[in-house]
């Protein structure tokens, strides 16, 4: 029996699924537990048990995700946004001593890919290639060359980033965007590549995507690619974090060459193109958290030219429905 929660499950349906046909493959008991705030969170509809909890930054949203997984005998916990990633690595130990373990990195790795500077240092400390990039305060950048980029430091899912054209839209972005790192404008296309990795951190694959389309900061239409050299950046990146669970390493091309920009420490929302592509990744991850063997396949052993392209699906609730999901509280 291996169960596993999702926290701020919000509209990751296909994920959830990714999940449920693993443990079909697998032949192995467990449940999908989704929790969020909003009891008309899609992902909800699609898990075994839910729970509406507090919001991340009330003082009981840490003992209420506890109790949830001792109540349901959690083995494993996945964040599925960014900001759940620092407070649940910070509590750790809060829920191994329940026996659930997080899925998430090390609170000194997560101070590194929450700060979008950070992360540029440690990139460039690993000696790959990154975006010229300034501080607002930045002296050089009055001789930056527009377009340029502009996002925060500790931004999310795409909010308040925005291509700079000429220096009056400058001064007013650095006014506008809060706490902002400024970078070149890259061309693209954009590569997501989902890191894989167990919970000791041991490398299980790389899948890389091509993001056609982005809609709300996730992917919308989006196709496999794959390259060497692209792969084992990713392998110095993990290894030096160091990962634990799966990892999105970003970067935008230039001229045929990667430049490395972000790092999210958690599931992608296009995760479910590399499952698709046969990177089974929630079967790895089962299978190594319930200790059973499996092969650890090669890099790149993923179908590539396989693309992505989204639709919007609906769940529908009477009054009545929508309330008895809010009351799912513990």
């Amino acid at each position: 029996m291996l169960n596993v929660l999702f926290s701020s499950a919000g509209r990751r349906v296909e994920l959830l699924r990714t999940f449920r046909r693993a443990y079909e493959t697998l032949a192995l008991e467990g449940r999908i537990v989704a929790i969020d705030i909003d009891p008309l969170a899609p992902a909800l509809h699609v898990a075994d048990r839910t729970f509406i909890v507090p919001r991340l930054n009330q003082p009981d949203y840490i003992p209420t995700l506890v109790e949830i997984c001792q109540r349901e005998s959690i083995g494993l916990i996945f964040p599925l946004i960014d900001p759940d990633i620092a407070i649940l690595a910070r509590h750790r130990a809060a829920f191994e001593a329940v026996g659930t373990r997080v899925a998430a990195v090390t609170p000194e790795a997560s101070a590194i890919t929450d700060d979008k500077w950070r992360t540029l240092e440690f990139f460039q400390g690993l000696g790959v290639t990154t975006p010229r990039s300034w501080l607002p305060n930045d002296e050089s950048l009055a001789d930056a060359e527009f377009p340029l980029f502009i996002k925060p430091r500790g931004g999310s899912a795409a909010q308040n980033t925005f291509k700079v054209r000429n220096a009056r839209e400058l001064d007013f972005f650095k006014q506008y965007v809060p706490d902002p790192i400024i970078q070149e404008f890259l061309p693209g296309p954009e590569i997501t590549n989902d890191v894989v990795c167990d919970m000791e951190g041991e490398l299980l694959g790389v899948i890389s995507r091509e993001r056609i389309e982005v809609r709300w900061g996730e992917v919308a239409k989006g196709v496999t690619v794959w390259d060497e050299a692209m792969a084992q950046a990713c392998v110095k990146v993990a290894r030096a974090l160091p990962a634990i669970g799966p990892i999105t390493v970003q970067c935008m091309m230039k001229n045929g060459v990667p430049h490395w920009t972000e790092i999210n420490a958690r599931l992608g929302g296009g995760f479910p193109l590399a499952v698709a592509a046969g990177a089974d990744a929630p079967l790895w991850l089962l299978s190594r958290a319930a200790g059973l063997d499996f092969e650890v396949p090669p890099l790149g052993n993923y179908q590539t030219g396989l693309y992505l392209t989204r639709y919007d699906d609906s769940f529908l609730l009477t009054e009545a429905q929508r309330e008895q999901m809010a009351s799912r509280r513990l």
